[in-house]
């Protein structure tokens, strides 16, 4: 489809602040045109408008709070202060991350009344730069699983069908973006946590290079080698903007490095083009709902109006070797953090499913079989080396189905295929969290039920600005606006 269509939610329309990019309204504070206090004001309103048919926000402060919040910040621009990069702008944070004096539950009813005294390394940041936390994100419990539900806040809906999954792990964030209830997001992404919700809401997801975000005290060795955090957006140069916020080297996370001094002001700089590799379905190793791959290629089609030509691509690797390694360090890493809770009697019954898949896996686990997953993962690195070699961008599509019924826990079939696990139809999505390279989902378009996908494109390792400039120059030839 050449045309978005319209969302099947009775829902107002979006005013005007509220459709504003968040690199507007920076400008517009900063100038005094708009003060915080409207802007607040006018998502809070869509929110107590919007969020109650899809849920995609929880633990949401108190009105009287965050306008309070919002005073100060215009107090503070009024009597000269030199404001942030954020300033002023009304966020949720993303329920698996730390927020100083604001509950985070982690979607875990062990957790539901938890209050951190400390802030993540990039929320701290982002509080830094001016942000306004208004509240939290939805997202299933510990992260797991491409479903956003839980049994602490329920499930969120898709933002184009209430029948439909809003994909996750960071569903909340992307139905508030696509519905217009905050200018932009965080996310997390471990194997494709934050592309595959963007992809199903039809906004923008930036997993970066691995190390360019630092995450925060609870997980800075091991588990930061392949879980990411990242910005999510409604348009590129959004995603620049909270991405120039979040990244850079933090002494306390030692994987950290710095980026590009700015992304933002890098996308100034348009790509001369270049040539993308079109893994599509890996040559029939990946299972694909129909209708997927056919929009992918008209997304690429549309490339070559902004100077890119795509070629079909399979690398010679063995992709059941590496999905093998994937799962590996999946257990060794979420399987370890979660065996505390599974060890304690009382918690154990509290844990859904899959987290006891992931313990018990782990549990399973030998350091040998640790190592040779570690060994895999560098072979695919080399393989991808060799293939920049060659190509300035891998393009894959960022998932293997379309949005699928709320209720459905995961999806047990793809294409007729039998899934092994609730993450194989995520396959897709690991191939760029193995390699520490950045990806990004970009939209391209509708199945004839109305609903979205997305395209992951794949840049090199540190090459994270690249990569937003070819996304960005993509975006202009878009027939339609991101979001609903």
């Amino acid at each position: 489809m050449t045309a978005r269509p319209t969302s099947k939610h009775d829902l107002p329309p979006t005013g005007e602040i509220c459709r504003m990019s968040a690199v507007e309204l920076v400008e517009k504070i900063k100038a005094r045109q708009l003060s915080v206090r409207e802007v607040a004001t006018a998502f809070l309103d869509r929110i107590d408008a919007v969020n109650p048919k899809v849920n995609a926000i929880v633990s949401l402060r108190d009105r009287a709070d965050i306008l309070a919040e919002a005073d100060a910040a215009d107090s503070a621009l009024a009597k000269g202060a030199t404001p942030g990069p954020l300033h002023g702008l009304p966020i949720a944070i993303k329920d698996l991350a730390l927020t100083r004096g604001l509950k985070t539950t982690f979607g875990s009813p062990i957790f539901a009344d938890f209050v951190p005294d400390e802030d993540d390394f990039f929320v701290e940041r982002m509080r830094a730069a001016g942000a306004i936390f208004i509240g939290k994100t939805n997202t299933p419990e510990f992260g797991l699983g491409s479903n956003t539900y839980n049994n602490v806040f329920g499930a969120t809906l898709n933002a184009f069908d209430p029948s439909l999954t809003a994909g996750g792990s960071s569903g909340g964030a992307a139905v508030a973006l696509a519905l217009d209830m905050v200018p932009v997001a965080d996310g997390s992404d471990f194997g494709g946590s934050l592309r595959n919700p963007a992809a199903f809401n039809n906004v923008y997801g930036l997993r970066p290079s691995q190390g360019l975000v630092p995450g925060g005290p609870m997980n800075e060795v091991f588990h930061s080698q392949i879980g990411l955090e990242g910005p999510m957006a409604r348009n590129v140069r959004d995603m620049a903007l909270l991405l120039d916020v979040q990244a850079g080297h933090d002494a306390r996370a030692p994987l950290s490095h710095s980026g590009e001094a700015s992304h933002l002001d890098g996308l100034g700089t348009k790509p001369k083009g270049g040539r993308i590799a079109w893994f599509g379905d890996l040559g029939g190793h990946l299972p694909v709902e129909p209708g997927i791959l056919e929009l992918c290629e008209a997304g690429l089609r549309r490339f070559a109006d902004v100077g890119f030509v795509a070629e079909p691509v399979v690398p010679d690797f063995d992709f059941n070797e590496l999905w093998r390694a994937f799962v590996t360090l999946r257990q060794a890493t979420s399987g370890c953090e979660l065996k505390a809770h599974f060890d304690n009697p009382a918690r154990r019954d509290l844990l859904k499913p899959e987290a006891v898949w992931e313990v018990e896996g782990a549990m399973r686990l030998t350091a040998v079989q640790v190592h040779a997953a570690s060994t895999v993962r560098s072979k695919w690195y080399r393989t991808l080396l060799k293939l920049f070699e060659r190509f300035d961008l891998l393009a894959l599509p960022t998932a293997q189905v379309f949005p699928f019924p709320v209720g459905k826990h995961w999806p047990k079939e793809v294409a007729g295929r039998a899934m092994d696990s609730y993450h194989r139809w995520m396959e897709v999505s690991a191939y760029a969290s193995l390699a520490g390279c950045p990806a990004v989902n970009v939209p391209v378009g509708f199945d004839a039920q109305g609903r979205p996908m997305g395209m992951q494109l794949i840049g090199r390792p540190r090459g994270d600005l690249a990569l937003l400039q070819a996304a960005a120059a993509y975006e202009t030839v878009l027939p339609w606006a991101a979001g609903a």
